[in-house]
């Protein structure tokens, strides 16, 4: 069964993450226009400029979001800390349990992709933010709540025998994700393939470490 998972969730993953690789391409080379800032280009104009006009900009609900994304970061923190309790208690970085230290170099891949295109912006908000113009693809905010959240709920589910904590977190995990995703999009803040692209490359990391995970649990089942 260990296996099956792994194989599932590794191709999962690397088709997700094929299909964000072919976004980031797609949206550089199919409808590119001037639409931006400053007459910056966008791909998928017609679709973004559709989209962007239907929600228009609501920036309390860009403030309500952003100020969210510190829940992810919070979730972040709790499993460091939950791995460095670990560390002292067991004096060795071996002993922590393997699932939190892959979790741990999961969160670093996030953080580099995160940063990655805030450096190397492939496109531009909509609008200025505070009078800057700020990268927009792929959606930090809701990279980061996508890659992070479905982590609290994988967790739970396997640490937790009580079906009730798992049952309330996933059901927090979704509901929040999902808040967040539908108000990064009606808020304006962003064109809608940046979300599109944030959920390709948050799922396909995630994926990603469910496959490593499934691997750590394949050896356990053989010793």
């Amino acid at each position: 069964m260990s296996d099956t998972r792994k194989a599932r969730h590794l191709f999962t993953g690397v088709t997700l993450l094929a299909g964000f690789a072919l976004c980031t391409a797609l949206v550089q080379l199919v409808d590119v226009r001037p639409v931006g800032q400053n007459g910056t280009s966008v791909g998928f104009a017609t679709l973004n400029i559709w989209f962007h006009g239907l929600t228009g900009v609501h920036m309390a609900l860009y403030t309500i979001t952003d100020w969210l994304g510190l829940v992810p970061i919070a979730v972040c923190l709790g499993f460091a800390t939950l791995g460095a309790v670990q560390l002292v208690a067991r004096r060795s970085l071996l002993k922590v349990d393997p699932d939190i230290l892959l979790l741990g170099a999961y969160y670093v891949a996030v953080v580099f992709f995160y940063l990655l295109f805030e450096m190397v912006p492939v496109n531009y908000r909509p609008i200025p933010i505070e009078g800057v113009m700020e990268a927009s693809y792929p959606s930090s905010t809701t990279l980061l709540v996508l890659s992070v959240m479905p982590t609290l709920a994988f967790q739970v589910h396997r640490r937790s025998g009580s079906l009730s904590l798992q049952k309330a977190t996933t059901l927090f995990t979704v509901t929040f994700s999902a808040f967040i995703v539908a108000g990064r999009l009606v808020s304006g803040v962003h064109w809608v393939t940046d979300i599109v692209g944030s959920a390709l490359l948050a799922f396909g990391l995630f994926a990603m470490y469910r496959s490593a995970v499934a691997c750590i649990d394949a050896k356990k089942q053989e010793e």
